[in-house]
């Protein structure tokens, strides 16, 4: 009498990982995001480890995560990992102020995203051919 099993939301050779509530903006996010796409994830791991953007540490555990999900969740091969997919998703945008000159009023607003990575099992044949 329970639920069917819903059908899972990546490929066989695929594994995802999200970052929720991450306390900066979309575009700025975007940018360290952007350096990891398509990459092995050993080269997008050295990247995000010796990137000067305050946010690229996140992006790394995010990242970790999705590797770790591919391999205890998924059994697939670390070595054969790449970015599939990286994207961005605005989150909720807190309002601040603060008072200024002639009673009026400063609008400070926090943005938080939201950061998806999808990593990818490259196919055999794929990878032959690159290496």
């Amino acid at each position: 009498m329970g639920k069917e099993k819903s059908p899972r939301r990546v490929a066989e050779n695929e594994a995802m990982a999200v970052a929720r509530m991450l306390r900066t903006s979309d575009q700025k996010l975007n940018l360290v995001a952007q350096m990891i796409r398509g990459k092995k994830v050993e080269k997008a791991l050295a990247d995000l480890t010796f990137s000067k953007k305050r946010i690229a540490a996140d992006v790394k555990k995010t990242l970790q995560s999705a590797i770790a999900n591919a391999e205890n969740n998924h059994g697939l091969d670390v070595d054969e990992l790449y970015v599939a997919e990286a994207w961005v998703g605005k989150n909720i945008t807190l309002k601040r102020g603060r008072p200024r000159a002639r009673g009026r009023f400063g609008k400070i607003l926090k943005p938080f995203s939201q950061l998806t990575i999808k990593v990818r099992q490259r196919a055999d044949e794929v990878a032959e051919e690159q290496a």
